[in-house]
């Protein structure tokens, strides 16, 4: 490496190198950029790991609230998560005096996110003190609402100002390295969260979450900063909008797009039933710390990243995305089988194993469905087929955490009154199940995705399977 070039310039030849779809930057949107833009994905990982690593974990183990509770809490955010469509078609259509499409949304998406996180640590405190318990859960819900709400916002409106700003022929490529951000924020959040917690204390808890708030803000506001251009024709208020119904109707008949989106939606169910029950799991089963059990979202992540990787370099291959989602289902089903034998093995290496594949089979996933869901995309909706890929599996997540909290606790405490007999009288018994369930949704997600596998290249099924397409997964 030259000695005498800047110091970002032999950064960005690094990055270049060794980050998974870094080929997705142009001369219209340098790497530099880009990687700047990317940093809303990494306060979006952040907050991430709070909601559902940290403080589900302490929630449950620490506080003593219930599962079902917690998990409500965290899937309570996603009710905003259907809407993730209809904020990617507004912010296509949107007109403002200041000439700005995207730009707005991500603001008053990142307000929304400073103002959850600001509240956080108060509600959690009031829910500890058993005679303010009612008013801490009512501050809790407000506050993952508004986390919620604000980091969809975000996301949507900053995916989709990068395909705005990307060409053509790179913007699946440039989406997908924003999800690589988000994934490496996840990563180290949850090693830097996990860390300052190792030594637990309510007062610690409140510092981390309101710096957390804060560097939100200041990561956001760099990440925007004259990323979008003024256009003087986005400034006509005048011009109607065309009704997101109408939209919507033509988006949904495109060849596939229904089987597609039902696709996506079964396997991020399958995959996140166990989003706020890891950590818990290794905490209440296994006796990790806090810190260790935060370490587990980490080695996800880490998987995650792998798994990027992996995408990027086969999908320079022209491999079909969708193979790949493919492989990612399978890798899961072996991930939930790791974590089932972790508990009467009293591994704690096994489950961060799963931890590590569950994030892998995540990572070939949902770079799989992402690049097949930005192939329905037209030059004046992006956001549209953005929103909609985040949409399906944002509420596909809040549903999948929902449940996983219910039959968590319903199945653990029918155990432990011994209606299983005394071999499951245990909690392993209710976290067990729900991995179960997330490898038969995993089954169901590859015969969905099976008809679809070769159509993007030839237009038609490979074997001429109407329904059930296993076998178009030569694994």
């Amino acid at each position: 490496m030259d000695q005498g070039a800047p110091i970002s310039a032999k950064w960005t030849r690094v990055a270049s190198a060794f980050l998974p779809f870094a080929d997705a930057a142009s001369a219209d949107l340098p790497l530099g950029r880009l990687m700047r833009l990317a940093l809303f994905q990494v306060s979006v990982g952040m907050c991430l790991v709070l909601l559902n690593g940290t403080l589900n974990r302490v929630m449950i183990v620490e506080l003593g609230i219930p599962a079902w509770l917690v998990a409500t809490m965290i899937a309570i955010p996603l009710l905003v998560a259907p809407f993730r469509a209809a904020l990617g078609h507004r912010s296509d259509t949107h007109r403002s005096v200041l000439g700005w499409r995207r730009v707005p949304y991500i603001w008053f998406g990142s307000l929304m996110q400073f103002g959850g996180l600001a509240i956080m640590p108060f509600a959690l405190l009031l829910m500890s003190r058993p005679e303010d318990f009612n008013l801490g859960v009512a501050a809790s819900m407000l506050a993952f609402v508004l986390a919620g709400a604000g980091m969809h916002t975000t996301q949507t409106a900053g995916l989709a100002l990068a395909t705005d700003l990307a060409p053509k022929d790179k913007r699946p490529r440039a989406v997908a390295l924003l999800y690589v951000m988000l994934l490496v924020g996840m990563m180290f959040s949850a090693f830097i969260i996990g860390s300052l917690l190792h030594d637990f204390s309510p007062t610690r808890l409140v510092q981390v979450i309101q710096g957390a708030a804060v560097l939100t803000m200041v990561l956001n506001v760099i990440a925007l900063w004259k990323q979008e251009a003024r256009n003087r024709a986005l400034t006509d208020t005048s011009e109607p909008r065309p009704a997101f119904k109408t939209v919507w109707q033509s988006f949904a008949a495109r060849p596939n797009t229904l089987r597609l989106l039902t696709a996506i939606g079964l396997g991020t169910m399958a995959f996140a039933m166990q989003d706020a029950l890891l950590e818990p799991f290794g905490g209440e089963v296994l006796g990790m710390s806090v810190g260790a059990t935060t370490g587990l979202t980490g080695a996800w992540a880490f998987g995650a990243l792998v798994g990027f990787t992996l995408s990027a370099r086969y999908l320079s291959r022209n491999v079909d995305p969708l193979r790949l989602s493919g492989t990612g289902a399978v890798i899961g089903i072996a991930a939930f089988m790791m974590i089932l034998f972790a508990s009467p093995l009293g591994a704690p290496l096994l489950l961060f194993g799963g931890a590590l594949a569950i994030g892998l089979g995540v990572g070939l996933f949902s770079v799989g469905t992402l690049c097949a869901a930005m192939e329905l995309s037209h030059d004046d909706d992006a956001g549209l087929a953005l929103g909609a890929w985040g949409a399906v599996q944002a509420t596909a997540m809040g549903a999948a955490i929902a449940l996983g909290g219910i039959i968590r606790d319903a199945v653990s405490n029918y155990a432990l009154a011994d209606a299983f007999g005394a071999t499951l009288a245990g909690r392993a018994t209710g976290y067990g199940t729900v991995y179960m369930i997330e490898i038969i949704l995993l089954l169901g997600t590859l015969a969905v995705l099976g008809p679809l596998v070769g159509k993007r290249r030839s237009g038609r099924s490979q074997s001429g399977a109407a329904s059930f397409g296993l076998q178009e997964f030569p694994t």
